[in-house]
């Protein structure tokens, strides 16, 4: 058999590529900072600010600077010790230079200078550099103002752009009573092609979150390009999580009026927890190393799970709410209504994928564990914490209650609902696919479109389940009411993956699943619905990039001879400018449109727009979920007034819309 490819035997030492300084971030930005969309653009930010807060966290800096130039950069300032200036030993440069210019070359890899930090990898200040077009970086150390500026450079010899390049060397620009680092940056728009100016309320939002981190810290947001009234906002909150924890109920009923605050230090990990119950009926818990959200969890969650059932359950024997034949209470019983924020420092984090979502240190579970155990016994012990004490107790009891009748539920579920089963016998249009990996479900609202989709799709790889009903808003329902619904449960047998504690992943029979309902109010309220759903009982699916939003077309642009499909009114004017001898279709729902079209448009892999969902700010989808579909009207008035442009973002936090090409 003759070789696939001939020119392979060319290959050689010759042929090997050798990336030297930060061309390698510049040649593969992803493997630095995940993906080069809106979230990576900010990625740059966060580096800069992480440093300072890393300042904050060793006791030398109490302030932070943010701001957003009217030229696109960027700049952050701390009031902390100064990036060092003077030459390095081995290397013979300034301490700025090699920061800013060499990867994993950083004053965190011993806990000498940082105790704790959430950059440990030594590459993001120099990232930031080798991705921005220019780079300055001011030290305001030993009452002297120090300033390196870089630059990304064209070089006529080898027809290449050098990354971050130092352009004059270090200069020294006299006195200054300053202390701090600013660095300011603009990042480069060759490389962050599809947005390049950072979003005012995605930066607002995470400074606030870090200013409830840490307590006491002065964080300043200053926004140049806004309105003069509307640029400068602070951050500082005395109570720290205590703070958050109020300020992510704000739109609950919590049960008692202050979070129960547990803090404590065992061996290197350091450990705080703010807690405080509402009257709904899921948990939401957000935790933190090292300031590093930490959306999958991990050992200091496991940690803490385990630490908050033990206490309970040993408290409700103590008290009688549980007898000696009655088994103990599961620990969602407990978690029920909970919000919670649980923040960890710890010497050396060890997380688990690039996006830093999950800490695995083994030695964090038993620590965290030991702290929260202590620290709640001694809140339980406390005779004024009697009243709230039994009021978790008694609301966890009816939990397990609702939790046996919800399991009693899923049996006769599991029994009645399996594919061959009644309920979606001549309701889900199956594929013939056996791969889960290629095959993909479509969720469509209405009998009429969904009869469409049936016909138009491609049976080997695409299934249709039809909603011919208003799934109930889970937010509002507990799990029985949940799994009672027959729509809900058309979903949860259709998906094979079970829901709530049961959920299994790689019980996962489609790799997408695609909501696709009409562009009009019914349509955006069931999305809503579905959105919460997932969201409530099966986190995981949406964590993992497995749900879709389809976006079919608004419009039909026809002339003689052609047509075409606009999906906004931005594209419908792009076609229409400067054209005549042309009519234009207004799709008021998919039911108007045949089955050739609905697949030519919406479901047709190689030409179709999908909106993947993602979870990117686990405590802002939480509060959006909570404002559109929980009990307060003021709230939900005052949010769809400010969103009523819904081409902003809504429900979540960031969608990543992908025009996709199967393979």
């Amino acid at each position: 058999m003759p070789p696939i490819n001939a020119s392979n035997d060319a290959y050689n030492a010759g042929k090997i590529q050798v990336l030297e300084g930060l061309d390698a971030v510049r040649m593969r930005p992803g493997m630095y900072i995940g993906t080069t969309s809106v979230r990576g653009l900010h990625h740059l930010l966060w580096e800069i600010v992480d440093n300072g807060i890393d300042e904050a966290l060793a006791g030398y800096a109490t302030e932070i600077a943010v701001t957003l130039h009217k030229d696109g950069s960027a700049s952050v300032w701390d009031n902390g010790r100064g990036v060092p200036v003077d030459e390095h030993p081995q290397l013979h440069v300034s301490g700025i230079e090699l920061i800013y210019t060499r990867l994993h070359a950083g004053g965190k890899f011993d806990n000498e200078n940082y105790a704790y930090s959430g950059g440990l990898h030594g590459v993001g200040a120099s990232v930031v550099n080798a991705l921005s077009k220019w780079m300055t970086v001011d030290s305001f150390r030993d009452w002297t103002h120090y300033q390196m500026r870089f630059e990304t450079i064209w070089d006529e010899k080898d027809k290449k752009w050098h990354a971050g390049k130092p352009v004059g060397g270090l200069q020294k620009l006299g006195n200054t009573r300053k202390r701090g680092t600013l660095v300011r940056f603009l990042p480069d728009d060759t490389i962050f092609t599809e947005d390049h100016r950072f979003n005012s309320e995605t930066v607002s939002r995470r400074l606030r979150e870090l200013a409830y981190l840490n307590k006491g810290l002065k964080i300043t947001f200053i926004d140049e390009r806004a309105k003069e009234d509307q640029r400068e906002t602070r951050f500082c909150y005395a109570g720290g999580i205590a703070d958050y924890v109020k300020y992510l109920n704000r739109d609950k009923a919590p049960l008692h009026d202050e979070p129960i605050l547990l803090e404590g230090k065992k061996d290197d990990v350091v450990c705080a927890l703010a807690m405080q119950y509402t009257d709904a009926y899921t948990e939401s818990v957000f935790s933190y190393v090292n300031n590093i959200p930490t959306g999958e969890g991990g050992t200091h969650e496991m940690g803490f799970r385990s630490a908050l059932t033990k206490a309970f359950n040993d408290y409700a024997r103590r008290i009688g709410a549980l007898k000696e034949k009655d088994a103990n209470l599961a620990g969602e019983d407990f978690r029920e209504g909970l919000t919670a924020v649980l923040t960890v420092m710890v010497k050396n984090p060890q997380f688990e994928g690039q996006t830093k979502g999950k800490l695995g240190n083994s030695e964090v579970k038993p620590a965290v564990e030991s702290i929260i155990s202590l620290r709640l016994a001694e809140f339980l012990e406390n005779l004024k914490n009697g009243e709230l004490a039994q009021k978790i107790v008694e609301k966890a009891v009816k939990s397990a209650k609702v939790r046996e009748a919800a399991r009693k539920a899923r049996d006769v579920a599991r029994a009645r609902n399996s594919l061959e089963a009644a309920p979606l016998v001549g309701k889900l249009s199956s594929c013939t696919g056996r791969k889960a990996v290629e095959n993909e479900l479509f969720i469509v609202e209405g009998d009429s479109a969904g009869g469409s989709a049936k016909q138009g799709r491609d049976r080997h790889f695409q299934a249709i389940l039809p909603l011919r009903g208003k799934p109930l808003n889970a937010e509002k329902k507990r799990l029985d009411q949940v799994l009672a619904n027959e729509e809900f449960r058309s979903i949860i047998t259709a998906l094979g993956t079970n829901i709530d504690e049961d959920f299994d992943i790689s019980a996962l029979k489609y790799h997408k699943v695609i909501i696709l309902s009409d562009a009009d109010q019914d349509g955006a309220h069931i999305r809503a619905i579905l959105l919460t759903f997932f969201y409530r009982y099966m986190r995981e699916l949406v964590a993992q990039g497995h749900v879709y939003i389809g976006m079919p077309p608004l419009y039909l642009v026809k002339r003689p001879g052609s047509q075409e499909y606009a999906y906004d009114d931005k594209e419908l004017r792009r076609l229409t400018a400067g054209k005549k001898n042309y009519t234009i279709q207004r799709y008021k729902g998919l039911g108007e449109m045949n089955p050739e079209q609905l697949w030519e448009t919406t479901m047709d892999p190689a030409h179709r727009k999908l909106m993947r969902v993602t979870l990117e700010d686990a405590a802002r989808e939480d509060e959006i979920i909570t404002i559109l579909m929980g009990d307060k009207v003021d709230p939900r008035r005052e949010y769809i007034i400010s969103h009523a442009e819904f081409n902003k973002q809504d429900n979540f936090e960031s969608h990543q819309l992908e025009k996709e090409q199967k393979n």
